[in-house]
């Protein structure tokens, strides 16, 4: 099938949730992808900060092989070694605590605020997230999110959240109620163009979570495992979360979804509290394990401040050349570009020109490659980028 005829069938037959989709993707290798009609893509988007190794990893490729032919699914009424041993690796390397596996990082916010309320006093139920915040589409996560639109129609939503100003810790205190449990944020924001958290922000957040006895939640779904150029974002401050929340990256493009949850809190939990049944199975526990190894062995989180600075370093260059461009933020491979106009148009030019990326917010330029991006191929996209924008004038 070409391009032509993958877009008429899908038209046909799915939902109409994801807007205008030009391309169809059938392979990918590295930091390359193909469409159904031959067309070659510099990919800087990675599936939204999934693809952390490139495409097809030839170490991922052959775990889930390997595993595909053993053992794909048994649900958790019984214990996978897989699971365990993912566990056990991301527990050595964050801090001393439980793991709870699901499908997605929707999936695994969800699960973060059902222990925050079932590990807490009976009588808090109330979760503080932040403007400018996505944590997910299901009914409590999409009125965890701070965006409108995505709650337009499907009210009413259910209770016990609260929004406080992302930055700003006098907003959070005046959400602070007797029946808060937990605060819920995410160190880097990604979906609303690219937003870090303040080191003394936080610093304050995590002491007032203590004075309070509130649990503080980092949602790691997009910043986590290795993209701001340390394992964990929350590494960048100096304290540690009751929880964090990861997804996205951990299993190379295979669907999982990770709670990690200190001993304390995590024992809120008890059997039949909580479950998912193809969460943790060892097909996508295999990937996940295998991703996690290799991003340690290869030292990627490095690698990736490194090809950030670079990158951020090279579209500095391009915010001097153009006046439209009004700033240009990120740490380690997760980059956002600002301009003073919707980027839409943009993006779509990219894509023509064999560069993916995508638009956030509006009018933000994200960049979210591969861990395993060369400087060559920084300055090739950036290049890509240099010549769209310079239609723009």
């Amino acid at each position: 099938m070409d391009t032509a005829e993958i877009i008429k069938l899908s038209k046909r037959y799915i939902m109409n949730t994801y807007g205008k989709r030009s391309i169809a993707l059938v392979k990918g290798k590295g930091m390359y992808v193909w469409d159904a009609d031959g067309k070659k893509y510099l990919d800087f988007l990675a599936g939204i900060a999934v693809n952390a190794l490139g495409h097809c990893h030839p170490e991922i490729v052959k775990a889930v092989k390997k595993q595909v032919s053993t053992l794909i699914h048994t649900s958790n009424l019984y214990h996978i070694k897989q699971q365990a041993e993912l566990a056990e690796l991301l527990i050595k390397h964050s801090f001393k605590g439980k793991c709870f596996f699901c499908n997605s990082g929707a999936e695994a916010n969800e699960a973060a605020i059902k222990l925050a309320r079932k590990s807490t006093e009976p009588d808090k139920f109330e979760t503080i997230t932040m403007t400018g915040s996505f944590h997910g589409r299901t009914m409590a996560t999409i009125t965890a999110t701070d965006n409108a639109r995505y709650r337009k129609g499907i009210e009413p939503l259910p209770g016990g959240f609260k929004r406080a100003v992302f930055n700003d810790i006098k907003s959070i205190k005046k959400c602070i109620s007797d029946k808060t449990c937990a605060i819920m944020i995410e160190p880097v924001q990604g979906e609303s163009g690219i937003h870090i958290a303040k080191k003394d922000f936080i610093t304050e957040l995590r002491k007032l979570c203590d004075s309070e006895k509130i649990l503080l939640i980092f949602d790691e779904v997009q910043c986590g495992l290795g993209r701001t150029g340390k394992l964990f974002a929350y590494e960048h401050y100096n304290i540690e979360p009751d929880m964090i929340t990861l997804a996205k990256s951990l299993g190379s493009g295979l669907p999982i979804g990770a709670l990690i949850a200190k001993d304390k809190t995590s024992s809120g939990f008890g059997p039949g509290d909580h479950a998912s049944t193809f969460g943790g199975n060892p097909l996508c526990c295999a990937a996940a394990l295998t991703t996690l190894r290799i991003i340690l062995r290869n030292n990627l989180s490095q690698h990736a401040l490194k090809m950030g600075a670079h990158l951020k370093n090279k579209l500095e260059v391009l915010k001097k050349k153009y006046s439209f461009i009004r700033e240009v933020r990120g740490i380690g491979l997760m980059i956002g570009v600002e301009l003073d106009f919707e980027c839409k148009e943009i993006v779509e030019k990219c894509q023509k020109a064999g560069l993916l990326t995508n638009c956030a917010s509006g009018n933000v330029l994200r960049f979210l490659p591969p861990f395993i991006v060369s400087k060559k191929e920084i300055d090739k996209a950036v290049n890509i980028l240099d010549k769209i924008l310079g239609d723009c004038l």
